[in-house]
């Protein structure tokens, strides 16, 4: 190689985002018009921000700022080290850590000011023991309300809040339930957790309390309590099934083209050779398969939902939507683009997986699983451009 080529080679400045084989696009202006919409339904209640999962695969460090920035005051995280993420991005804010607290995570918690979420008995006792030796620092009290999953049960939550014994330094600044089925407004299991939550919400009088994330906020005003917890709503997901999802679109997802090849009446496509071609075809090869999080079961054919009558899914590419053909694989999917025009599409060129066009959460449905789960899969190897929301 000489010395001639490589300053040649130098000059030669490209856009990471533009050369990408993949590349997601977080639109930060619907992310924060998400979050005043929910603020906004949420009626009394202050809505916080959920973060948890890197911001739904968006991004915890600029997801946090544009909420922070967009009013967001309350924060809510999986874990410590989230929460210690998120923390230089929202200064002033609380930052509720949902899977509490464990011995050695003390000095994050402290170092950081967050606010983490006693679930359980052993957490609760090893919290309490942590107020002996330190001196007062929030918490926050999750009670299982028929979820059967984190949180004190309810006997035991009503049974502490009555304990004249408990320590003196047992001084919830929230307490707070999850719903089961908000998703299915319909569900008699919404109105059995809301009657339980209430009488945590007596037993604990005086002390904030919240209830409901996205789903829960939609089921109105009884359900909101003090503090709402907007999650899947604010990365553009739906939230309810079965109705019109009414946030905006914030994460588009595409795939380079990498060759648009012609195959023949009676060929196969992909592994497993499930594909038989009916016709003279031409197929795009993109960049994306499994490793990022667009799943084997979104394959055109050769596995079970396709067997059991389900339609595959499709892309978007230059104004057309077109099916995949045969099977995703690790690192590539192919595209049936036959039915474009021959100059409708390129190699080179960029196929939405999901985004505007594509909805994430109809995805997700050819997939036979949920908007939540394309979001939060995605993989490593995207190149990601944040837009800026405007003043």
């Amino acid at each position: 190689m000489t010395d001639d080529f490589d300053d040649s080679f130098s000059e030669i400045e490209t856009d990471a985002f533009d050369a990408a084989p993949l590349r997601l696009t977080v639109d930060l202006g619907a992310l924060a018009d998400n979050w005043r919409d929910m603020a906004s339904r949420s009626g009394k209640a202050r809505a916080s921000a959920v973060v948890k999962a890197d911001a739904y695969g968006m991004g915890i460090e600029d997801c946090g700022a544009t909420l922070y920035h967009a009013g967001a005051r309350d924060f809510f995280v999986a874990t410590v080290a989230e929460g210690a993420t998120l923390r230089p991005h929202a200064p002033e804010a609380r930052i509720f850590v949902l899977s509490g607290i464990w011995p050695g995570q003390e000095r994050l918690v402290f170092a950081n000011d967050l606010v983490p979420v006693v679930a359980s008995e052993e957490q609760l006792s090893f919290w309490m023991g942590l107020m002996a030796e330190r001196g007062d620092h929030p918490f926050a009290l999750h009670v299982d309300t028929g979820f059967n999953r984190l949180g004190l049960s309810l006997d035991d939550a009503l049974f502490l809040a009555d304990d004249v014994t408990r320590p003196a330094s047992f001084d919830p600044v929230l307490v707070l339930s999850h719903l089961a089925c908000a998703d299915t407004p319909s569900s008699p299991m919404n109105r059995m957790q809301l009657e339980s939550f209430q009488q945590v919400v007596a037993a604990f009088e005086g002390v904030e309390s919240s209830l409901s994330a996205s789903a829960g906020i939609f089921l109105g005003p009884d359900y909101h309590f003090d503090l709402t917890r907007p999650g899947i709503a604010l990365y553009g997901g739906e939230a309810v099934n079965g109705v019109a999802n009414p946030m905006r679109a914030v994460a588009k997802a595409e795939a380079r083209i990498l060759q648009i090849r012609e195959a023949k009446q009676g060929q196969t496509v992909s592994y497993g050779g499930t594909l038989r071609l009916t016709r003279d075809s031409r197929l795009a090869i993109a960049s994306a398969g499994y490793a990022d999080g667009y799943h084997r079961s979104l394959s055109g054919s050769g596995i079970p939902l396709r067997e059991m009558g389900n339609s595959g899914a499709h892309g978007f590419v230059n104004g057309h939507k077109v099916p995949i053909a045969g099977r995703v694989t690790m690192d590539l999917t192919i595209f049936d683009v036959t039915d474009l025009p021959a100059n409708a599409i390129r190699a080179g060129d960029y196929i939405e997986l999901f985004g505007p066009n594509m909805p994430v959460d109809d995805v997700a449905r050819a997939a036979g699983t949920i908007g939540y789960e394309m979001l939060t899969g995605l993989g490593l190897r995207y190149e990601r451009q944040y837009l800026i929301e405007e003043d």
